[in-house]
């Protein structure tokens, strides 16, 4: 009788620790926060796409860019003036925008330009692809993009 109860305990625990070992789906995401951005700046300013991730899904989405001081490029008032009567949208607004495609998704969505912030809309797709990359892999290291060549 302890023989089977013993028999049964060891088969429940190998059972049990058979699945400890189990690789991970590449085409998941793996919980964390990762980061993508520029390799170098333009106009002053290096973009960047930040996610967390959980249970293979983007949670959070900050998308933004920052000056060789780390002053966030949404928060430039006079910047944002600027640009919004140039343009009809401005860095605070059309973050949020990009970002917001990438929250409730288990991989790169597809991706639709704002008028007047198109270049940084392609820029998002590029950081986007880069930043899910990282997070399939789990590796949580900032992963570098180059600027796009003009020709």
């Amino acid at each position: 009788m302890k023989y089977k109860i013993i028999t049964s305990m060891l088969i429940a625990a190998g059972l049990l620790l058979s699945g400890c070992g189990e690789k991970k789906d590449p085409a998941t995401m793996q919980d964390g926060t990762y980061t993508a951005q520029m390799s170098e700046y333009s106009h002053g300013w290096r973009e960047f796409v930040t996610i967390t991730v959980k249970n293979g899904e983007v949670v959070t989405a900050e998308y933004n860019a920052e000056n060789s001081s780390g002053f966030i490029k949404s928060w430039d008032t006079a910047y944002m003036n600027n640009m919004k009567t140039v343009t009809g949208t401005y860095p605070n607004e059309y973050t949020r925008y990009y970002a917001a495609f990438l929250k409730g998704q288990k991989d790169v969505p597809e991706i639709d330009a704002l008028t007047g912030a198109s270049n940084s809309g392609a820029n998002f797709k590029r950081l986007s692809d880069a930043v899910v990359n990282k997070a399939k892999q789990g590796d949580s290291t900032i992963a570098f993009v180059e600027t796009e060549e003009k020709e």
